[in-house]
Parts: structure tokens; C-alpha cells; sequence
């Protein structure tokens, strides 16, 4: 039997025989998949509970301090912002920690200055090259 399966956006197009499942297409999903009527009266499979959603991390704010920006060198999350605004810094002093692949990755002055704007905050899920502090 053929099943399509929609988690977290992707949809998983999965054939399963004697108890075996094997994958056999994965897509973006444009909408939600709506049910499909059985022509004939065939067992049911069970309904998957939905999968729950992860809480909207903080929108990170734009850029409006002049100073070096230092950007994300990867994707991931921002799990503890270590300066504020107005702080003093020194060179390789830990500005923020972003995981990325079950890794906790410091990112570092690389100069000494002055925090001129703190962009990102806790939480926030970051891309490659987003703003995460300015250095005045």
C-alpha cells in the first residue's frame, strides 16, 4: 500500500509491503493533504496524531547601529546572548552561543569595541550571515 505522509511541511510518499516500509518520493507540501475517499472498503490505517509545532522563535530585528556586524557563520539556534547594548568588549571575548547540529558554537569579538546593537536574542532560529551583534 501507498501512503503520503505530510510532517513539518515535507510530504513523504512511503509504500509499505509485508511490514517493510520503503521511501519513495519527498516533497514540499503546497497545502495540507485533504483526505481521499476509499473506492473500496479496504482496512484503515490509523490516523497519526499531528506533530507539534515548535514555539515561533523571536523575530530578529534589523540592523541600525553603525560598527562591524557580526553575522552567523552558520545556520542554527541562538541559545544565550552573553553582552547588551553598551557593553565593553574585549578581543575573543563570547558574544553569543549559537547551536548548530547538536553543537554549541561561541561566537567571539574579533576586536575590542563597544556593543553598538544586539540584533538577535535568545531563542531565535538564525540562517548563514544574519546579524547577531554590531561593534562600535
Amino acid at each position: 500500500m501507498k501512503y503520503k505522509v505530510t510532517l513539518n511541511g515535507t510530504t513523504y510518499e512511503v509504500e509499505v509491503e509485508h511490514g517493510q516500509a520503503m521511501l519513495i518520493d519527498e516533497y514540499e507540501a503546497v497545502a495540507p493533504a485533504a483526505p481521499a475517499a476509499a473506492a473500496a472498503p479496504v482496512a484503515a490505517a490509523p490516523a497519526a496524531a499531528p506533530a507539534p509545532q515548535a514555539a515561533p522563535a523571536p523575530a530578529a530585528a534589523a540592523v541600525t547601529a553603525a560598527g562591524e556586524v557580526i553575522k552567523s557563520p552558520m545556520p542554527g539556534v541562538i541559545v544565550n546572548v552573553k553582552v547588551s547594548q553598551g557593553q565593553a568588549v574585549k578581543k575573543g571575548e563570547i558574544l553569543c552561543i549559537l547551536e548548530a547540529m547538536k553543537m554549541e558554537n561561541e561566537i567571539v569579538a574579533p576586536k575590542d569595541g563597544t556593543v553598538a546593537q544586539v540584533v538577535t536574542a535568545k531563542g531565535a532560529q538564525v540562517d548563514t550571515g544574519a546579524a547577531l551583534i554590531v561593534l562600535a
